[in-house]
C-alpha cells in the first residue's frame, strides 16, 4: 500500500493577495533557477568518497568521477547485503548483521588525455537530478550526459559530441563478488550474475546503444590496471554511444519467505528492455518530470549569488567559505537543497530506506557495516522527510519498521523474558538482524517517524491501519518493562545514554525517559485522532505522568543520568539527553522555558566542534531554542569543507567534503539530511501547537523567501521577509484543520477549511480566504 500523502495546490487568489503571490513567486523562480542550483567542477573527481557525485533513484544509486581517459561510473543496489537473514533461529544475541555491499562498475575507456582537454567542467544540477561534463579535445566538444531514472528503473549515461564519428573506445562492467560477466551474442549487453553466500542473488545488465559506427566484442585495455571483466564491447567511429543500466536482487521485505523473492533477472531485463526501446530523450524527459514533481515543491532563496560568485566552482566557493569566512548564503541554501536532492534520490515507496550511506557505497566492509543505526542515525535520516514537503520519501523508513515487527518481537522476547511488543539493538541490517547493544527506546524513536508521518499528513487511514498498530505495540512494551518504584515513579531499568561507553546500563537515564514520553505523547494523540481505544489511551495517559521527568543539575545543565555525573568539560558527539529539545517536543520554550535554558546551558559546554552529523543535530537545537545566529554558527561549521576519510571523534574531522557529502568522517548522509532539517526548523516551527514564522532566522539571512515548507495538520508555508522582518506568508490549509499562527508577539487563528488560503500582508493583517484574526 502507497502511505504517502497527496500534496494537491491551492490556486492563486485574485486582487491585490494574488499580486503579492505572483510577485513572491517571481523571486521564488529565482531563487530556485535551475543554473545555480548546481554542483560544479574544474576536474575530474579521483576520489570516490570527497570529489565524485552521486545520482540515484532510490533502489539504485551511483557515483560518477567525469574522467576524460577512463570514466568510472561506480553502482549500487539498496538491497544487496551480506551477513545472516533471519534474525530469530537460532538465537544469537550479536547476530552476524553482515554489510552493506557495493555492486560493480562501469567504465568507459575514452584516451581523452587530460593533458590535452580544454574548457573541462563537471556539474551536477540538482533541480533536474541530471549529471554532466563537458570539455574539448583536439577541437571536437564532447558531452557526457547521466541520469538515473525512478520510473524506468534505469541509469543512464549518454555520450554525445558536435562531429560525427568522434566516439571510439570500449565499455566494460565489473563486479564486486567475482560474478561471473557475459556479453550478448550482438555486443549490444553485458551483463554481472552472482550470489553471496547468504542466498541473495543479484543482477546487472549494462546495454550499449550507439549511433553510427559499430560494435563488436573485446577484451579492453588496462592501461591504468583498472579491475576489468574478461568481456567488454568496444565502440568504434560513432556519433553517440548511450549506456542504460540496471540491477536488482532477489531480496523480498516479507520475513516470512526468508526475504528471499524471484530471481531479478526477469524483472532487470524487463526494465532494460523497456527503456531501450523508448530512447534517452523520453527516459530524460520523464525522469525531469517526476524528480521535479518532488524537488519543485519547495524554493528557498537566501541571496541571489552575484556573477563572480557563480564563476567559481563548488569547491573554490567552499574554500573562501570556510578558510577566508567570505559569506555566501546561496551556498547555503544549495546545502539545503543538496540535502533533499539526497532523500530523493536514495529513498522512493518500494525499496528499503536510506542507509548509513543513503545507497551509495563502494566498498563490501563500509564503515559500521552502512546499516540503520537505531540510536540516532537513521532517524535523522527522515527528519527532513515531512518539513521539507518529501512525505513520499519517509514511506520505505515507515514501511521497512512495519516489515520487522514480528521479527523484532521474537528476538526481544529472547532477550527480555516474557514482554510484549518489542524493541531493537543500535546496529540493524535489512533484514532484522541486529548487533551490537541493546537500545531499548530505539523501537520509540522509530514510533516518532510514525506518528510525524500522520501529523503533518493527516491521513486517518494510514494513522488506523499502520501508525496506531505499532504506536501501542511498543507501549505494550514498556507497560511491561518500565520498574515502577516505592514512590510510584516509572523508570527505564537499563539506560545507557549513547554512545558514553564509560558508563553501565542504569535506571531512569534522561534519553530513555524522554523517548518514552514521546512514544506515549503520541500515542494518546493517535487515539484521540481516531476516537478510540479510550481505556488504554487513558491507561498510558496516567503512566506518562508517572515518569520519571527531565531535571536541572547543579552547574544549571540539563542532567543526562538521574545520578548526577554531568563533566563540563564533557564534548562528545552525542547529544541524548536533549532529545526532548530535538526532536522531541517534551521541552520548549514557550510552555518549559527553565528545562530549555537547561539545555542552552549542556549544548554550550557540549561545544560546537563534532562530527558532521553532531554539528548538524545541533542546528536544530539552536533553532529549537530561538537563537538563529548560534545555529547559523552551527551551519558554517558543518560546511567545513575536509578531505580526509579517516575515522575520527571530536574535533578535527567533521564538516563537508567537496561534493558536499557530509564527513563524519568518514562519509555519513545523515549530516546532510540532519543539516537540511535544521534549516527548515529556522524558518518554520509547528511542534508546540502553533505554526511559528521564521523562529531562529539568523542575521546572516536578512532578506529571502521559502516556498513549500509544510506544517504539522496538513498546512503549506510561503513566506517572504525583508531586513530580518517578515513581510508576507501565506498558509495552505489541505486537511481543514484549524491552525494558530505566530510571528514574534503576534497570533493568528484560522477556521476550519480544508484547501483554503490563508494570507497575511505587509502589516501582517488578514488578507484573502478564511478566517484569520489577530488575538
Amino acid at each position: 500500500m502507497n502511505r504517502s500523502t497527496s500534496l494537491r495546490r491551492v490556486p492563486v487568489w485574485i486582487g491585490v493577495v494574488a499580486l503579492i503571490a505572483v510577485a513572491v513567486g517571481a523571486e521564488m523562480s529565482r531563487g530556485n533557477d535551475i543554473r545555480t542550483n548546481t554542483l560544479w567542477y574544474e576536474r575530474p573527481a579521483n576520489r570516490w568518497m570527497t570529489e565524485a557525485l552521486p545520482i540515484g533513484n532510490g533502489p539504485m544509486g551511483a557515483m560518477l568521477f567525469g574522467g576524460t581517459d577512463i570514466e568510472r561510473i561506480q553502482f549500487n543496489e539498496i538491497s544487496l547485503w551480506s551477513g545472516r537473514r533471519m534474525a530469530t533461529e537460532p538465537y544469537v544475541e550479536n547476530d552476524d548483521m553482515g554489510g552493506h555491499q557495493a555492486f560493480g562498475d562501469i567504465f568507459i575507456h575514452l584516451g581523452h588525455a587530460p593533458d590535452k582537454v580544454s574548457h573541462y567542467r563537471r556539474e551536477l544540477n540538482i533541480d533536474r537530478a541530471v549529471h554532466r561534463v563537458t570539455y574539448e579535445y583536439e577541437g571536437v566538444r564532447y558531452q557526457q550526459t547521466a541520469f538515473a531514472s525512478h520510473p524506468a528503473g534505469v541509469i543512464v549515461i549518454e555520450l554525445t559530441a558536435n562531429k560525427p564519428a568522434a566516439y571510439s573506445g570500449r565499455v566494460w562492467l565489473t563486479d564486486m563478488h567475482e560474478a561471473q560477466i557475459s556479453t550478448s551474442s550482438d555486443n549490444h549487453r553485458l551483463r554481472s550474475e552472482g550470489k553471496i553466500g547468504n542466498g541473495f542473488e543479484y543482477e546487472a545488465q549494462l546495454h550499449v546503444l550507439h549511433h553510427g559506427g559499430k560494435l563488436k566484442r573485446a577484451v579492453p585495455e588496462n592501461p591504468l590496471r583498472i579491475p576489468v571483466s574478461p568481456f567488454g564491447v568496444s565502440f568504434e567511429k560513432c556519433d553517440s554511444v548511450s549506456l542504460i543500466l540496471s540491477a536488482g536482487t532477489n531480496f523480498k521485505q516479507d520475513h516470512t519467505t526468508e526475504w528471499l523473492g524471484e530471481h531479478p533477472h526477469a524483472a532487470v531485463t524487463k526494465r532494460v528492455d523497456t527503456a531501450v526501446k523508448r530512447g534517452v530523450e523520453s527516459l530524460l524527459d520523464e525522469h525531469v518530470a517526476d524528480f521535479q514533481a518532488l524537488f519543485g515543491r519547495v524554493s528557498l532563496d537566501l541571496g541571489r549569488p552575484s556573477p563572480e560568485l557563480l564563476a567559481k566552482s563548488t569547491r573554490e566557493r567552499l574554500t573562501d567559505y570556510t578558510q577566508n569566512n567570505v559569506a555566501d548564503p546561496h551556498l547555503e541554501a544549495l546545502f539545503c537543497q543538496f540535502g533533499r536532492y539526497l532523500l530523493i534520490s536514495c529513498s522512493r515507496p518500494g525499496s528499503l530506506p536510506a542507509n548509513l550511506q543513503g545507497v551509495w557505497n563502494h566498498s563490501n566492509r563500509p564503515a559500521w557495516a552502512g546499516d540503520y543505526h537505531s540510536n540516532i542515525n537513521v532517524e535523522m535520516n527522515y527528519w527532513p522527510a515531512e518539513a521539507a514537503n518529501l512525505a513520499e520519501c519517509h514511506v520505505p523508513f515507515i514501511d521497512y519498521v512495519d516489515s520487522l515487527r514480528e521479527v523484532y518481537a521474537k528476538k526481544t522476547q529472547k532477550h527480555y523474558g516474557e514482554v510484549r511488543g518489542w524493541t531493537l539493538q543500535t546496529m540493524n541490517n535489512a533484514c532484522g538482524v541486529q548487533s551490537w547493544k541493546w537500545n531499548p527506546p530505539g523501537s520509540a524513536w522509530y514510533a516518532q517517524h510514525l506518528w510525524e508521518h500522520y501529523a503533518f499528513g493527516r491521513d486517518i487511514d494510514y494513522l488506523r491501519e499502520t501508525a496506531y498498530p505499532i504506536l501501542k505495540e511498543i507501549c505494550h512494551f514498556w507497560e511491561d518493562h518500565l520498574k515502577r518504584r516505592p514512590d510510584g515513579t516509572l523508570v527505564t531499568p537499563d539506560g545507557w545514554s549513547p554512545e558514553q561507553y564509560k558508563y553501565e546500563p542504569e535506571e531512569g537515564v534522561t534519553y530513555d525517559q524522554e523517548l518514552v514520553y514521546d512514544l506515549f505523547t503520541n500515542t494518546i494523540e493517535a487515539a484521540d485522532a481516531l476516537g478510540e481505544d479510550e481505556e488504554f489511551r487513558d491507561h498510558i495517559a496516567a503512566m506518562r505522568e508517572d515518569l520519571l521527568k527531565p531535571a536541572i543539575g547543579s552547574w544549571g545543565q540539563l542532567k543526562e543520568w538521574e545520578i548526577e555525573r554531568d563533566d563540563p568539560e564533557d564534548k562528545h558527539r552525542h547529544v541524548s539527553h536533549l532529545f526532548a529539545l530535538y526532536p522531541g517536543r517534551q521541552i520548549s520554550m514557550a510552555q518549559t522555558p527553565e528545562l530549555a535554558e537547561a539545555c542552552r546551558v549542556s549544548l554550550n559546554a557540549r561545544g560546537d566542534e563534532s562530527t558532521g552529523w553532531s554539528r548538524a543535530w545541533k542546528i536544530n537545537f539552536w533553532a529549537r531554542l530561538g537563537d538563529g545566529d548560534r545555529a547559523h554558527r552551527l551551519l558554517r561549521s558543518l560546511l567545513n569543507l575536509v578531505t580526509g576519510t579517516k575515522t575520527i571523534y571530536g574535533d578535527s574531522g567533521g564538516g563537508v567534503y567537496s561534493n558536499l557529502l557530509c564527513s563524519h568522517p568518514p562519509f555519513q548522509i545523515d549530516g546532510n539530511l540532519g543539516a537540511t532539517a535544521g534549516y527548515c526548523e529556522m524558518l518554520l516551527q509547528s511542534h508546540a501547537g502553533q505554526i511559528q514564522l521564521l523562529p531562529a532566522l539568523p542575521a546572516a539571512w536578512p532578506t529571502g523567501s521559502v516556498k513549500g515548507l509544510c506544517a504539522r495538520g496538513g498546512f503549506e508555508v510561503e513566506m517572504t521577509w525583508k531586513d530580518s522582518r517578515l513581510t508576507s506568508a501565506v498558509i495552505h490549509s489541505k486537511s481543514g484543520q484549524p491552525c494558530r499562527v505566530t510571528y514574534k508577539d503576534k497570533t493568528w487563528e484560522s477556521d476550519t477549511k480544508a484547501d483554503a488560503s490563508y494570507h497575511l500582508d505587509q502589516n501582517l493583517n488578514r488578507q484573502g480566504d478564511g478566517n484569520v484574526t489577530p488575538e
